[in-house]
């Protein structure tokens, strides 16, 4: 839920860190992301909601995601958990984090959020990797209207 919310590349879910979490402007900062930089993302309202009740459950000292003993998940661990959570609730499509990034984007793409927004969100350099993450949906290219249909004839 986390990666699909912020379109976090699965390095940076493991890395966040409780003091990210700004509950009342509702950003999370990454820090040192890829190429060593830092973001501030949005989340939703329904992660705060689901945070809430993890952190009160599990209650994490440093990283928001932490093992039994304390400390970040790795990456694997954390693919793993998508792995098994998609077992449980009987899921067969092919997913994984990345794949939710992409549908982040994507989906961010098809409810007209301007393709710089999305480039600065994912932390992407250059405007083409982000070109790359975002797939038009013959959904998104129905609901597109002809300019001709706006001209007064």
């Amino acid at each position: 839920m986390t990666g699909y919310s912020t379109g976090l590349r699965a390095a940076e879910i493991v890395n966040l860190k409780i003091r990210n979490i700004d509950k009342y402007r509702m950003t999370i900062k990454v820090e040192s992301g890829k190429g060593n930089k830092d973001r501030y993302v949005p989340y939703s309202t329904v992660l705060q909601g689901v945070l809430r009740d993890y952190y009160s459950q599990y209650k994490p000292k440093e990283y928001l995601f932490e093992g039994v003993s304390g400390g970040k998940y790795c990456v694997r661990s954390a693919q793993e958990i998508l792995a098994n959570a998609k077992l449980k609730t009987k899921v067969t499509k092919k997913g994984s984090l990345h794949l939710l990034r992409h549908s982040f984007a994507t989906h961010l793409l098809e409810r007209g959020t301007d393709i710089s927004y999305i480039q600065e969100l994912l932390g992407h350099e250059n405007i083409k990797t982000t070109l790359r993450y975002t797939h038009v949906t013959p959904a998104a290219i129905k609901k597109i209207k002809s300019p001709l249909d706006n001209l007064p004839l």
